[in-house]
């Protein structure tokens, strides 16, 4: 009887173990830093043929820098400021325009500009792939959000085929 009971046992906490592996190990998508260098060249290019100098920062879904590019005449703050909007992008999950529009709207408190690392302005993306979000760029230095945007657009579409699948 013991010797059953022991085999119940040991068959229950071996069965169970699988199952505690698998919480115990999280699986993500990550963004290619090719990839990213691809995105954020094909940002650049569109801004220098709209006429504007700026920088592009594509990061991982953790923040953490991926690619930054400057052109030679962006301005002192641009690399800094389109990192802030990648960032924002990714930790609200939103587009930093979809973002001020719930400002707008009275949906988010506009405190929240206030918060470190945070760039409540136009022109940072979330990249997403296959319904997950691997990353974001933000763009700097034109003038107005709203090109910097079109400009991350841009440089979305250009690897757009590389993200779905």
């Amino acid at each position: 009887m013991r010797i059953l009971l022991g085999a119940v046992i040991a068959a229950t906490v071996l069965a169970a173990a699988p199952s505690q592996a698998d919480e115990a190990i999280v699986t993500y998508k990550s963004l290619a830093p090719d990839v990213a260098f691809d995105l954020a060249r094909a940002a650049l290019q569109q801004c220098r043929k709209d006429g504007f100098q700026v920088a592009v920062v594509v990061i991982d879904r953790f923040g953490q820098p991926l690619v930054m590019l400057r052109d030679r005449y962006a301005g002192l703050v641009a690399s800094a400021t389109a990192k802030g909007k990648a960032w924002t992008a990714v930790n609200f999950g939103h587009d930093t325009s979809d973002l001020l529009k719930s400002i707008a709207a009275g949906q988010l408190s506009a405190g929240l500009a206030t918060l470190p690392n945070v760039v409540m302005l136009a022109g940072g993306l979330l990249i997403q792939s296959g319904g997950s979000t691997v990353g974001g760029v933000g763009v700097a230095g034109a003038p107005g959000g709203d090109k910097d945007e079109a400009c991350a657009k841009a440089g979305l579409s250009a690897i757009q085929d590389k993200l779905d699948f």
